[in-house]
């Protein structure tokens, strides 16, 4: 039979509802750079707004991932989230992922958003509540 399927939850992710959509833009990264990479790929695509963070959003362990966590909260996202302080593979392995060096680190339907200051910049003229709304619609 085959492998079960990798779940979030293997990641470091809280449950985790039904299953959303995948997305329709692929990331750059090539496979097979990181180990990780096709673990940390299906999370990203399997859950419509995810952050790679430092704690959770409930405990958040550093600055910059708490004013992520903030962002999203005043912004009504229904978002899960990766502790990369458990795990220094999956630390590397999302830096690699997205080719960005710092966490936190924002997906939102599929597709790498940015760090903390990209997240303020977005609150602040609006767009982050826009695309926070129309990828929970979807």
């Amino acid at each position: 039979p085959p492998a079960p399927a990798l779940r979030p939850a293997s990641l470091g992710l809280g449950p985790v509802g039904a299953p959303v959509r995948r997305a329709s833009v692929g990331l750059t990264m090539q496979e097979g750079k990181h180990p990780l990479h096709g673990a940390i790929d299906k999370v990203v695509n399997d859950n419509k707004i995810i952050l790679f963070m430092k704690g959770n959003k409930d405990f958040p362990q550093c600055g910059f991932s708490n004013t992520a966590v903030q962002v999203l909260r005043t912004c009504g996202a229904e978002f899960e989230t990766v502790n990369v302080l458990e795990n220094e593979n999956i630390r590397q392995g999302i830096k690699q992922y997205s080719n960005w060096p710092t966490i936190p680190q924002l997906y939102i339907g599929g597709e790498f958003i940015g760090g903390a200051d990209i997240m303020i910049e977005m609150y602040e003229n609006g767009e982050m509540r826009e695309l926070v709304e129309k990828t929970m619609a979807e």
